[in-house]
């Protein structure tokens, strides 16, 4: 359907509504076709006739004929206007405006490159009932909603993913955290054992020495983990905020998209009948209260 400028999903469309189309007209002309032979077996039954018997039979038959042709231009008319329905509402679901140049409709260049299509698509093909292998519409009251409910799930979906993660750093956090709490408790006890060894007689400065000397091996190598921990302690702590902002961003597109999926739920038609409904049940309890009063006794 190139010579239309249309794509091929739209292509094909046009093909079936045409088949429609060429099938019907097919069923018109048989129907006129009887028309004419009903007269033939009914009536044609003498050799010869008057003109006021030709006038007769040629007045019912005009009758007869006009009113097929006119019931199904009719017919024809309507189904049009289901079609373009059909067109309008799914547009409609996404807030869009069609327009339609009426003018467009008796263009005869345009209205000889159908039939020249039409001619080409459907050359000797019997004439038969089409089979249409048509794919349903999708619910008209789903379209946009239905986007939304995904955009949500997926949004949720990743919001749980950021809470697995905070707390994968939380609980790396608080590791290292008591780390550095083990280690500098570690350096406390072992600083008061130095000061210790140091206050004892002189007799026992080997053993001060050596004592002095593993100390220092353990506040160096204390200071080096404690150096790593606060690296990787600052880093968890970027990564948190991070994620937490993140977290948050995420937060405040699901709730975009659920004030946005609620808006389109209260103009759908569900929505405003059951508003309706409601409002009726409250003017009923509302009556009843009223008669209720009537008949209380006064305190």
């Amino acid at each position: 359907m190139a010579d239309l400028g249309l794509n091929e999903h739209h292509h094909g469309t046009v093909l079936n509504y045409m088949r429609f189309a060429r099938y019907k007209r097919g069923q018109n002309i048989r129907v006129v076709d009887g028309c004419f032979q009903d007269l033939k077996d009914s009536r044609l039954t003498d050799d010869t006739f008057t003109v006021d018997e030709v006038g007769e039979m040629l007045d019912g038959l005009e009758a007869v004929v006009r009113g097929e042709v006119e019931l199904e231009l009719i017919n024809t008319s309507h189904t049009n206007v289901l079609l373009l329905r059909q067109l309008f509402q799914q547009a409609e679901k996404w807030h869009l405006k069609l327009q339609a140049d009426i003018s467009e409709l008796e263009n005869r260049e345009l209205i000889e490159l159908i039939q020249d299509i039409e001619e080409r698509e459907f050359s000797g093909k019997p004439s038969g009932k089409p089979n249409f292998d048509m794919k349903k519409l999708s619910p008209l009251e789903a379209g946009g909603v239905e986007l939304l409910q995904q955009e949500i799930e997926r949004i949720t979906g990743e919001n749980n993913k950021l809470k697995e993660r905070l707390k994968s750093v939380e609980v790396r956090a608080t590791g290292v955290l008591q780390d550095k709490s083990r280690l500098e408790s570690d350096l406390q006890k072992t600083q008061d054992q130095l000061r210790d060894a140091q206050g004892r007689p002189i007799d026992r400065s080997g053993d001060v020495a050596d004592l002095e000397g593993k100390m220092s091996a353990v506040k160096m190598e204390m200071e080096k983990n404690l150096r790593s921990s606060a690296s990787t302690q600052d880093k968890l702590s970027t990564d948190l905020t991070d994620t937490k902002h993140r977290l948050l961003e995420v937060q405040e597109q699901l709730e975009m998209a659920e004030k946005e999926l609620e808006k389109k739920f209260s103009q759908t038609g569900a929505y405003k009948n059951m508003k309706k409904m409601l409002e009726k049940k409250n003017e009923q309890i509302k009556d009843l209260r009223r008669r209720l009063r009537k008949y209380e006794p006064d305190d």
